[in-house]
């Protein structure tokens, strides 16, 4: 039974930080790490010590994971960061709270010895024989250590200690992957041999020639165990010193903090058809749109809190079925025929809403970002002050527009309208031109929304409602939310500034009113907007033409192409300059050894060149592709370098490294490549985060260049977006939990009512007479629809209930005949 760990959290702010400038201000930012890998960086808050950052993050973690730590940093343009303090979260502790973490908590001091990572490989023997009593330890190697050296590595031994006992390995220099391959034993007095309650510690420290040794970590095995099982041989997580975290009672400072667990137990894929088949029953075969079905069972018992996640994973599942449009028509459907007045459709957060939403983001993304990244680029590049509000009009932020002397407000106002008249036209026009753009299926979607809208709403006055519905999706819940943060759209990699902010968010409720068609221009509270009016008005027409032309297209035009643009060779998952290593010649320093490319990746190939539109490009083939994985900082002298491993027709490993120009775009670019190879078959299990130079590798200093690595891969550790591939297991999975929440409701209600109740199926009471052979009449009650697709669903609940509870059965006598059997 496989696993599957997602990691939802959000930094959502500070306060209270400690000044660290001679400004008595601070330049804050969070590093995130997950087991001591950094995941993320948010963007710095600028002389602030009550920062706001909103930035959030999923992580997929197939092999779980210790701890999260937030770590709060001071920029400084000169010399190092300050560390300003950390906040520490165990698996078990976000674990523990069913509905995840949403509160404040202080910052803690970092302690160097609480800051260890990686494993040890030991092998422990308790050897009892009639001359002597000794305790052998064999410490073989470790890997994944703490940096403790200016240069990125270490200097690492082990000391082995038992009661008054203790012995060392060798040192060995400059690695954080150390091979030993020594035997330490410790001679054992016979009346220790008695004791049930000692502990062999394995402590790992890094050596100094100047100053103490720096702590790396350490096991603790119980003696008692030794008794039990006299030899013991292992790869062992490395533990901190043991420090208590102490809270400072707010001194450092607070985070505001929102971090969710998700860890399943995954089926094998038969467990699951069931409800695939009543889910896809649902919209394929629905006798009435009315009538209930497993799919209004599922929204009956989901809460509001996890509606867009069921809303997304429906819309997964659907895709993978080929039946994303049946399924939004479905729901649609039933939306448009349960509302009366046209002001409200759509209005609410329902699942049809949610589930349109979503949509739009699985398969609209890459096309969101072909209309929209250069006007926003362009928006962030210029940083031009815009203001239209008098209230907030600040006149020393202006002195830039104009070398005259001061500006008044109204030259301001002048300037500001300018400007968003020129972004807002940019911006239309580049959605009005992008019919063809649009993903097929999209179209066909809003095509079907237009027609049961057209349907049910034929009043002339209604005349505009067939366009505000698909408006209201493609411009309110799509575009206008890009433009307002376009860092959770992937538009840009950092949030705006204060003042980008601002410009944003007037063009975002600029768009809004397009999208409304301009039906509520002049009766908000914001007249000061009103310079923007004409424009407004004046696009409705192109909108409307635009939107006309949207859903003329066929059917059979939408289902010739594959429904989710990802998975389509021909187009671009993600591009940008990096730097690649220069491998061939003669051997560089490392700051002329990296060249900047342009690179793109399909899901065939990532393929670069010297420029976007250079002729000439050089492809390495995605199926090719067996690992993506960091460097070690050392291996270049560079930060954020990632290396793609490729194996040829004759089995032969190949690297190419690359160097990102931050850590996020490091963790995008390994995100993506791992998703569009997640599915090859020949992918390693280990690798060298070192590079091998001077005939050996700097990690593990093995001198063999074909040595199996010497790290753990990372190849399912990927970033939770809008193109995370299908895995129909999971995502029934997640249905499943909902379902299983709301088990007793629809029991309940559909199962345990009272005869008179119509309420929960709007079907009327139907009786058979049957005739008896001795010529008796008797009636007999049949079951109504809606009870017997709920008896159904029931049913493939507890069957999933039930095949969990075998598997976890099943696991735990495997884990006590590996513990009774060494």
């Amino acid at each position: 039974m496989a696993k599957n760990t997602s990691l939802y959290f959000r930094i959502v702010e500070g306060r209270n930080l400690p000044a660290k400038d001679v400004s008595g201000t601070s330049d804050p930012y969070c590093i995130v790490k997950v087991d001591n890998e950094v995941v993320a960086r948010t963007a710095t808050v600028w002389k602030n010590l009550n920062p706001f950052w909103g930035e959030e993050y999923t992580l997929h973690l197939p092999m779980g994971f210790h701890s999260l730590s937030f770590h709060v940093m001071d920029e400084d343009t000169i010399g190092h960061d300050d560390v300003i303090g950390k906040i520490t979260l165990t698996k078990e502790a976000i674990g523990a709270q069913a509905k995840g973490l949403d509160c404040w908590l202080n910052l803690t001091k970092v302690d160097p010895d609480e800051e260890v990572q990686g494993e040890i490989h030991l092998g422990l023997e308790l050897l009892k024989d009639t001359e002597k009593i000794s305790l052998r330890c064999q410490v073989i190697e470790a890997r994944d250590l703490a940096p403790r050296d200016i240069s990125g590595t270490s200097d690492p031994f082990t000391r082995v200690i038992f009661n008054n006992h203790s012995a060392e390995t060798s040192i060995i220099k400059k690695t954080r992957f150390p091979h030993w391959g020594e035997t330490l034993e410790l001679e054992l007095d016979p009346e220790e041999l008695r004791e049930e309650e000692g502990t062999v510690t394995v402590q790992v420290w890094d050596w100094d020639m100047v100053g103490k040794n720096d702590f790396l970590g350490k096991v603790e095995i119980p003696f008692a165990c030794l008794h039990k099982t006299p030899q013991l041989e292992g790869w062992f997580r490395l533990l901190p010193l043991g420090n208590n975290e102490v809270d400072a009672g707010g001194k450092l400072g607070a985070l505001r903090l929102k971090v969710r667990l998700v860890e399943d137990q995954i089926l094998p894929s038969m467990y699951y058809q069931p409800l695939i088949d009543l889910l896809v029953e649902s919209v394929i075969s629905p006798t009435e749109v009315e009538d209930s079905s497993a799919l209004t069972m599922l929204e009956e018992v989901t809460t509001v809190e996890s509606r867009q996640d069921v809303a997304m994973t429906l819309v997964k599942i659907y895709l993978g079925q080929g039946l994303v449009v049946p399924f939004l028509d479905y729901l649609n459907t039933r939306e448009v025929n349960h509302t009366t007045d046209p002001n409200t459709l759509f209005r609410s957060n329902s699942l049809a809403s949610k589930a349109m939403e979503q949509f739009m983001k699985a398969v609209g993304m890459l096309y969101l970002h072909e209309v929209l990244k250069p006007i926003i680029n362009r928006i962030f590049d210029e940083k031009k002050y815009i203001e239209l509000d008098p209230c907030k009009i600040d006149l020393n932020r202006t002195r830039r527009i104009s070398f005259k002397g001061a500006v008044s407000e109204a030259e301001v106002r002048d300037s500001s309208v300018e400007m968003l008249q020129s972004y807002l036209t940019s911006i239309i026009e580049s959605i009005v031109s992008s019919v063809d753009q649009c993903p097929p299926v999209m179209r066909v979607a809003f095509k079907q929304l237009h027609k049961r809208v057209e349907e049910q709403f034929t009043e002339p006055e209604n005349e505009d409602v067939k366009y505000l519905a698909i408006s209201g999706f493609f411009f309110l819940r799509f575009f206008a939310p890009a433009i307002l943060t376009p860092k959770l759209f992937q538009l840009r990699d950092q949030h705006a500034d204060t003042r980008t902010s601002r410009t944003l968010l007037l063009l975002a409720k600029a768009l809004q009113s397009v999208g409304n068609l301009g039906l509520q221009l002049g009766h908000g509270k914001e007249q000061w907007m009103a310079p923007l009016h004409p424009i407004i008005l004046r696009s409705v027409a192109s909108v409307k033409d635009f939107l006309d032309k949207l859903i003329d297209i066929d059917h059979d035009t939408a289902s010739e192409v594959p429904q989710r643009a990802v998975f389509t060779a021909s187009v671009t998952v993600k591009e940008g300059f990096l730097h690649k290593h220069k491998a061939e010649g003669p051997q560089l320093l490392s700051r002329f050894a990296f060249k900047k490319r342009y690179f793109w990746l399909t899901s065939e190939t990532l393929s670069y060149a010297k420029t976007p539109d250079w002729q000439v490009r050089s492809s390495i083939p995605i199926q090719c592709v067996c690992a993506v994985e960091r460097v070690d900082e050392n291996a270049f002298q560079q930060h954020n370098v990632m290396q793609v491993i490729t194996q040829d027709n004759d089995g032969q490993l190949h690297t190419t490294y690359i160097q990102c120009k931050n850590v996020n775009e490091l963790n995008q670019w390994l995100s993506a490549i791992r998703k569009v190879s997640i599915y090859n078959e020949r992918m390693l299990p280990s690798f060298h985060p070192g590079v091998h130079r001077s005939g050996k590798w700097t990690c593990c200093l093995q001198a063999d260049r074909a040595v199996a690595g010497c790290s753990r891969t990372h190849s399912a550790v990927t970033l939770g977006d809008w193109s995370d591939p299908l895995d129909p297991d999971v995502e029934t999975q997640t249905i499943y939990k909902q379902l299983l929440q709301g088990k007793d409701k629809l029991r309940n209600k559909y199962l345990e009512m009272p005869d008179d109740d119509e309420t929960a199926c709007n079907k009327e009471k139907k009786t058979n007479v049957d005739v008896h052979p001795d010529g008796a009449e008797c009636t007999v009650q049949q079951m109504k629809p809606c009870q017997g697709i709920a008896a159904r669903l029931l049913v493939v609940i507890e069957d999933l209930e039930q095949a969990h509870a075998t598997f976890q059965h099943r696991e735990k006598e495997d884990v006590t005949s590996v513990i009774m059997n060494p």
